[in-house]
């Protein structure tokens, strides 16, 4: 018997990182060694005063049931402290904050909430791909917006809204894949343009504690975001939890009510002793947040230091690196008059390299690649010899 899949499925493409992940594992068969720049996975541990916490966590038994749909308060208490000191942003736990399975669920369940049949939502392009594939399960369409380096890859939202009337506005900064960030004045205009226009943006921060030097910014920072925005933020970044699903959105009561309605209907929540950890670790954060030698600023220290050494030998790829100072990536502008995808497939035959094609993030990523730092300083100084 066979079964067609709905018009929904079949509107989305496959998911990049399966296909490269499918990748590593037909060069791993075959006896090669790998150098996997591919998907961005921290291969540092999650901090271990977390590991410890949830060891203790996980032998409560009050934990073992069904956590908050909302998430627990005190962890969103928690997470409103840390709103404070980092974006001198005063939110309510229980009215601006919701804890999220990672931040993707959030991500690809909010236009649930908000888009109707044949609504516009606005995406960046390049981006990462759950924007446009919420979209579409919701039954919206996506109007893509190019980030181009002349204009300093920021979206000119304005030319699109001459067009279309949005739903919502999806922003990205610090930027992935392009790890760049957005100036004040950015911020500014869209909050703006919201309030006028009458649409939602939605901005998604997971990369916000992952620079080198100036911090980035939140949309709350700005007056009149409270009024039209959430933001959405990952612990997966910034403990180096990818595998735990914890993150949060913040932002406007009716988007948070939006988003835990659908929540309530669809999941359970993150499991409380996962919640609990978390916040144990985002205390220490806080406390640690101005100085020069906690976890995160060690972790920074470390990005940084990835993104030189591998800045060092791109020339000899003929890729330059776009000047970024955030995320942990690099997007790298091909200089041989190769495709994104022969670029990568070229990379892959020649050093067992596997980065992740521009165009795998939408058509404006063409001409691009980028390669993600979460990978061992040892298999980098091994590359750098084999090059060399």
């Amino acid at each position: 018997m066979s079964f067609n899949f709905s018009n929904k499925i079949n509107k989305v493409p496959p998911y990049l990182f399966a296909k490269i992940d499918a990748k590593k594992k037909e060069i791993v068969a075959s006896g090669k060694r790998v150098f996997d720049f591919g998907v961005g996975d921290p291969d540092l541990p999650t901090w271990d005063i977390v590991i410890e916490k949830l060891k203790e966590y996980s032998s409560n038994i009050q934990y073992h049931q069904y956590p908050s749909y909302m998430g627990d308060i005190v962890f969103r208490e928690t997470i409103a402290e840390y709103i404070k000191k980092r974006f001198n942003v005063n939110v309510l736990p229980e009215k601006n904050i919701i804890v999220l399975i990672g931040s993707k669920e959030g991500i690809a369940h909010f236009p649930f909430a908000f888009v109707n049949q044949g609504d516009i939502v606005f995406s960046p392009d390049p981006a990462y791909p759950v924007y446009r594939d919420g979209t579409y399960f919701a039954g919206g369409d996506i109007i893509k917006m190019p980030l181009l380096e002349k204009n300093n890859f920021l979206p000119d939202v304005e030319y699109f809204l001459k067009k279309h009337n949005p739903k919502i506005v999806w922003v990205n900064y610090p930027n992935n894949p392009i790890g760049v960030t957005a100036p004040d004045d950015f911020y500014k205009n869209l909050i703006e343009l919201a309030h006028k226009y009458k649409f939602i943006i939605a901005s998604d921060a997971a990369y916000i504690e992952i620079y080198e030097n100036e911090k980035p910014r939140s949309i709350f920072e700005f007056d009149g975001a409270m009024d039209v925005a959430i933001e959405f933020h990952s612990f997966s970044k910034m403990f180096d939890m990818t595998g735990w699903r914890v993150g949060f959105a913040v932002g406007n009561e009716t988007l948070i009510e939006g988003l835990g309605k659908i929540k309530k209907s669809i999941d359970s929540g993150s499991p409380t002793a996962i919640q609990m950890a978390t916040k144990y670790g985002l205390e220490n954060f806080i406390s640690e947040m101005d100085n020069d030698n906690g976890f995160m600023q060690d972790m920074r220290r470390i990005y940084a230091n990835r993104r030189k050494k591998i800045g060092s030998i791109l020339d000899k790829f003929n890729i330059e690196p776009t000047p970024s100072h955030s995320t942990f990536y690099i997007w790298g502008k091909m200089l041989d008059g190769l495709n994104s995808e022969e670029k990568v497939a070229e990379l892959i035959e020649k050093y067992q390299i596997l980065l992740s094609p521009g165009t795998g993030f939408g058509e404006s990523g063409e001409g691009y690649v980028r390669f993600s730092l979460t990978i061992s300083d040892k298999d980098i100084d091994d590359l750098i010899q084999i090059i060399k």
